[in-house]
């Protein structure tokens, strides 16, 4: 239980520094763009995020912090911070990413920029932009949230 927790943690922190670096300068390096190079830059990264290292790190968390929270249900404090972990996660990150953030991807993907009038390009960053941003916030802030209390969890666990 002590390396499923570690290895947790470890995930749960990568996915959380993913998010705060995308909120605190990827974003606003993306913003400074004209709207056919942020709509193209936005495009790129949205499918290169798509790989194992990603998948292995954002789904591990799904599985592992429920997992977790199974194998150490009988420990107070840290079955609590873990359960707590595991709802700002699953709520907050996942659910957000995909009621949201991965909807919005699919129809950015979909958008053939080469064939759009600048108008439509405009439109298309102005509905995509503010309300993406809004979303990751969501995901950073609840990551955090998750991050802390696995932390917690990991200091009040008797086993390391």
């Amino acid at each position: 239980t002590t390396l499923v927790l570690i290895i947790t943690a470890v995930l749960t922190a990568l996915i959380g520094g993913l998010f705060y670096a995308y909120s605190c300068s990827v974003v606003l390096g993306l913003g400074k763009l004209s709207d056919t190079e942020y709509l193209k830059a936005m495009q790129s990264i949205n499918r290169e995020i798509l790989n194992p290292v990603f998948f292995m790190s954002f789904m591990g968390t799904v599985v592992l912090l429920p997992l977790s929270t199974f194998l150490l249900r009988g420990q107070q404090p840290v079955f609590i911070f873990l359960l707590l972990a595991t709802l700002a996660y699953l709520i907050g990150v996942f659910g957000v990413t995909v009621a949201g953030n991965v909807p919005m991807n699919d129809a950015l993907d979909k958008f053939d920029i080469s064939n759009s009038t600048a108008e439509t390009i405009r439109q298309m960053r102005e509905n995509f932009e503010n309300r993406w941003n809004f979303l990751n916030n969501i995901r950073t802030v609840f990551s955090v949230i998750s991050i802390i209390f696995v932390v917690c969890a990991c200091v009040w666990n008797k086993e390391l």
